[in-house]
C-alpha cells in the first residue's frame, strides 16, 4: 500500500475532486451522479471522481491510498464504492475551485475507489467549528469497471445525500 495524501484539506462547499486533466464540480449533479445509487461519490463523469464532504466549510482529514489489489473492509459509519478509469500516469486532486491541490504517481487503468467517512452528521452539524470533525479514507486499486455501491451507511448526512443526489439506477 502507497499512501498518496494524508493531511487536512480546506474546502469550501464540500467539494473534493480526483482525476486527471481539467475538472471539478460545477454544480451539475446529473453529471456526475448519472446512473449511480449513491450520492456522495460521483464517478459518471469520465476522468473524474467527486467526492461531497458532509463539511462545507474548514478542514477535513484525507488519506489517499493506492494498493495492489483490494483492501479490507473497514468499519467506518459510512463507505461506498465506485468505479473509475485514468488514462494517464498520474492522478489530481483538488478542493473548490481547485485550491488547494495536487498531484500523485498513479499508473493508468480502471481502478475501484473506495470512499469510508466518519463524522459526517458532526461535519454538517458543525461546519465551521475550528478543528477537524470528519475524517475520510479513499482507497484505489486496480479492478475492473462495475457499477457503483453502497457498503454501508450510518450517518443521517450520507442518508441524505444518497436520497438527493443518488438513486438514478434502477437497483
Amino acid at each position: 500500500m502507497t499512501v498518496l495524501l494524508d493531511q487536512v484539506i480546506h474546502t469550501d462547499y464540500g467539494q473534493f475532486d480526483l482525476g486527471e486533466g481539467e475538472f471539478g464540480f460545477d454544480g451539475e449533479a446529473d453529471r456526475f451522479f448519472a446512473g449511480q445509487l449513491n450520492g456522495l461519490v460521483g464517478a459518471a463523469s469520465t476522468g473524474t471522481v467527486y467526492v461531497h464532504f458532509a463539511r462545507r466549510s474548514g478542514g477535513s482529514a484525507v488519506r489517499l491510498e493506492l494498493h495492489a489489489e483490494e483492501p479490507a473492509l473497514n468499519d467506518w459509519e459510512d463507505v461506498v464504492e465506485v468505479s473509475s478509469t485514468l488514462r494517464r500516469g498520474s492522478l489530481r486532486w483538488a478542493g473548490w475551485a481547485g485550491e488547494p491541490c495536487g498531484e500523485c504517481d498513479v499508473p493508468a487503468g480502471d481502478y475501484r475507489v473506495r470512499v469510508s467517512a466518519r463524522g459526517r452528521d458532526a461535519g454538517r452539524a458543525d461546519e465551521f467549528a475550528d478543528g477537524v470533525v470528519d475524517f475520510y479514507l479513499i482507497e484505489l486499486w486496480p479492478s475492473a469497471l462495475r457499477d457503483d455501491e453502497i457498503v454501508r451507511v450510518s450517518s443521517q448526512d450520507a442518508a441524505y445525500w444518497h436520497d438527493a443526489w443518488g438513486n438514478r439506477r434502477e437497483r
